[in-house]
């Protein structure tokens, strides 16, 4: 595996294509994620590689939007990272934007929190402490059924997430605001 981007080579690498706080915000944020979940599911050696999937993620999303997925396994590539990088990142856009379908129990998680991160922060910034500090799944459960709210963070993909993962919805929102309530501090200053 060749994987050679350090993190902040990672980081100057996804701002290079991206300067927009939410996209940059978003990145961190599920780059965050993927480290706790990496830690929590027994991968902690591969966390490095976890999150560098989560923050790379949506690469090519900011100037190519209609080649989501399919322009980012280039550019990742021309990076020189590594082809398991690359399927992952290209994964999380299955049945969306691509045909790569998520195997390694890494993708799946990346498919599933990808869009659940902006529901939950979506509702976290609603609240008066504009934390995720301080939010349940309760709360979230509510805003999932409330179609008009975040409503570009897709419902659907959310539970095809879950369902790869076998997990219930209550415990993937569940989990994944204590995976942002631990990295809440390096997304939530973006600007």
């Amino acid at each position: 595996m060749k994987d050679d981007l350090t993190r902040e080579e990672a980081l100057a690498l996804f701002r290079k294509y991206n300067d927009d706080p939410f996209h940059i915000q978003h990145a961190l944020t599920v780059e965050g994620v993927m480290r706790y979940f990496a830690g929590e599911l027994g991968y902690a050696d591969k966390a490095d590689f976890w999150a560098k999937a989560g923050l790379l993620h949506d690469i090519d999303f900011g100037r190519w939007p209609g080649e989501h997925c399919t322009k980012a396994a280039e550019l990742l590539r021309e990076a020189g990272e590594s082809e398991a990088l690359i399927h992952a990142v290209a994964s999380h856009g299955y049945g969306l934007t691509v045909d790569v379908k998520p195997e390694h129990e890494m993708e799946k998680v990346l498919y599933a929190v990808d869009e659940l991160t902006g529901l939950i922060w979506a509702c976290a910034i609603v609240r008066p402490s504009k934390s995720v500090q301080d939010l349940e799944t309760k709360s979230v459960k509510k805003k999932f059924k409330t179609l008009n709210f975040a409503a570009g963070c897709s419902r659907e993909v959310i539970q095809k997430g879950a369902a790869m993962l076998g997990w219930e919805l209550d415990d993937l929102i569940g989990r994944t605001i204590l995976a942002m309530r631990s990295c809440e501090d390096a997304y939530s200053s973006v600007g």
